[in-house]
């Protein structure tokens, strides 16, 4: 009788023991997967308050209540997952703001997306409103296949979707859009 009870207590901890062999294996599979889907950054910011400068005159200054940066990653880029706003100085230290409810800046491409309430205004008043917008920083060169509306500093106001268009906004093409245009006859 004691041979039995031994070796039904012998089978019982052999299954146990394989049960939470093969359960802890599992597990760790699991935590592998869900490890590898989701990068994290190498670090996050708090209230944001870079200042960018050159020859002792700021060229910038970027505000954003959280910063997360993945320059660790393959692709590298830093996220602004709750708004950004930028303020951008030329040579006669005149000043354009950007405001958008997201951002995200690719390292390797010198390529920023502003998603959302996207908000420029520049120096000489002229103010673009868009739902996104891509700024091409190696280039100088904004656009966006989504709506967008602006108001010129002469007054000529243009809503559209879609438009390309250098940072002064000199160049302007838009590919969809209605609006009210001045023109000055006289620089003929």
């Amino acid at each position: 009788m004691s041979v039995t009870y031994h070796h039904i207590l012998k089978s019982i901890v052999a299954i146990l023991l394989v049960t939470m062999l093969f359960s802890c294996q599992n597990g760790l599979s699991e935590a592998r997967k869900f490890d590898g889907d989701h990068p994290t950054p190498q670090t996050v910011g708090e209230n944001v308050n870079l200042f960018y400068t050159d020859s002792g005159k700021v060229k910038a200054n970027l505000r954003s209540p959280k910063m997360l940066d993945f320059t660790n990653q393959q692709f590298a880029y830093r996220e602004f997952p709750n708004g950004v706003e930028v303020d951008f100085f030329n040579e006669k230290q005149e000043k354009t703001t950007i405001v958008a409810d997201y951002g995200i800046v690719y390292s390797q491409t010198d390529l920023i997306d502003l998603r959302g309430n996207v908000k420029i205004v520049t120096s000489d008043t002229t103010v673009l409103n868009a739902e996104q917008l891509y700024w091409d920083q190696a280039r100088s060169w904004l656009f966006s296949d989504k709506k967008y509306n602006i108001k010129m500093n002469n007054g000529a106001l243009n809503d559209g979707e879609g438009f390309d268009a250098n940072e002064n906004f000199d160049k302007f093409i838009s590919r969809s859009n209605v609006g009210v245009q001045y023109l000055d006859e006289s620089k003929k």
